[in-house]
């Protein structure tokens, strides 16, 4: 098994399943204020709960990378002011 491929295979699940996420929820709409990272992580299962030595918080690493790989595609945005993100 190749595990880097089947990595990269998951990595485009996850973030599909973000992007699927914010489209489907109202809050996350262009006109709406938008979520927080840390909501859109819980939301869509990625949380593990606290752990020894890996606090929730920490553990959202992989929200941030996938919200700015949507963001690059033009797909979503940051409010600056907010800091929560929502559709474009």
């Amino acid at each position: 098994m190749d595990f880097q491929i089947k990595g990269n295979i998951l990595r485009k699940e996850f973030k599909n399943v973000v992007y699927e996420y914010m489209k489907s929820n109202e809050r996350c709409q262009k006109k709406n204020m938008g979520m927080t990272q840390a909501q859109i992580f819980r939301e869509c299962g990625m949380d593990w709960g606290e752990k020894k030595n890996c606090t929730s918080s920490n553990q959202q690493y992989w929200i941030v990378a996938i919200l700015r790989e949507l963001e690059e595609e033009g797909k979503i945005q940051r409010d600056q002011f907010t800091k929560k993100w929502r559709l474009i």
